[in-house]
Parts: C-alpha cells; sequence; structure tokens
C-alpha cells in the first residue's frame, strides 16, 4: 500500500493561491483591456467585430491554461513542489474563486455595454453576454482544472 502523501503546507498552499491567483487576474484583465480597447481599434459594427472577441478570447484562455500548466509544475525555492492532494486541488478551486473571480466583473460590464451597442430598447446582442458566460467558466473551472491536473503526484515530487 502506497504511503499516504503528506498534508499540504501552509507555505505550499499560500504559493498554489498565489499562482493561481495571479493566472486568473492576468487572465480577466488582459481580456477586460482587450473589449475596452477592440471598439477604439475596430470601429466597425458589433456584429463584424465580434468574432474578434471571440479569437481573443479563445487565444487568451489557452494561454491561460497552458500558464497554469506550468506554474504547477514549477517548483519554489522556499516552499518546494507544489503536489496533488485533495487539499490542494480543493484549494485551487474554492481560495482562487473567492480571491479572483470578481476581477471578471468589468468584464461583464463591458459585454453588457456590447450586448447593447446599437439598439433601441433591451439587448439585441445577447451573444456578448454569452461570451462572458464561458469566459467566467474557463476562469473558475478550466484554470483551476488545468493547474489541479498539472499537480505532480506525491510519488514524483
Amino acid at each position: 500500500m502506497a504511503p499516504e502523501p503528506p498534508l499540504p503546507t501552509r507555505a505550499s498552499l499560500t504559493l498554489l493561491v498565489g499562482r493561481v491567483t495571479t493566472i486568473k487576474l492576468a487572465y480577466w484583465a488582459a481580456l477586460t483591456l482587450f473589449e475596452a480597447a477592440l471598439p477604439l481599434a475596430d470601429p466597425r459594427p458589433f456584429g463584424e467585430r465580434f468574432p474578434l472577441s471571440v479569437a481573443g478570447a479563445a487565444v487568451a484562455s489557452a494561454v491561460a491554461c497552458v500558464w497554469a500548466r506550468r506554474a504547477a509544475r514549477a517548483p519554489d525555492r522556499r516552499a518546494g513542489s507544489l503536489t496533488r492532494s485533495i487539499p490542494a486541488v480543493a484549494t485551487a478551486f474554492a481560495a482562487t474563486t473567492v480571491v479572483a473571480s470578481p476581477a471578471s466583473l468589468p468584464l461583464l460590464i463591458l459585454e453588457r455595454e456590447r450586448s447593447l451597442e446599437q439598439c433601441g430598447i433591451g439587448t439585441c446582442h445577447g451573444e456578448a453576454l454569452l461570451l462572458w458566460i464561458v469566459i467566467l467558466i474557463v476562469g473558475t473551472i478550466a484554470i483551476p482544472v488545468a493547474f489541479s491536473a498539472s499537480l505532480r503526484a506525491h510519488t514524483s515530487a
């Protein structure tokens, strides 16, 4: 029977939260800046510009997931390597969601504004809000999954 992996230390959990939170904050900040600058750089109507928003979100999502994978594997000088355990995986989801998810709200405000572009009354571009939902899912689930799945098993740490 394999020995029980050691419980994560405070230093390793702090490192884990810091790394995942940094990735998620950078992800949402990059997408928010991209969405804010897009109408300035491309004055076409929303419908013609929207594929660029989707492409930007896809690229940012892929970069964030690759970054999460690499960050999970990178050793730290003081805390050592992060290892996969139930507390580590739970922390990757819970703490970083509480800390980093509010950073998606400025993007929601921008996407809500995009959903109203060139509308008389009400929402006429629901796809802008759907894009925000997909981005929120990537930030809340896909990035922590990429990070958690990439954590080293206790035996390979």
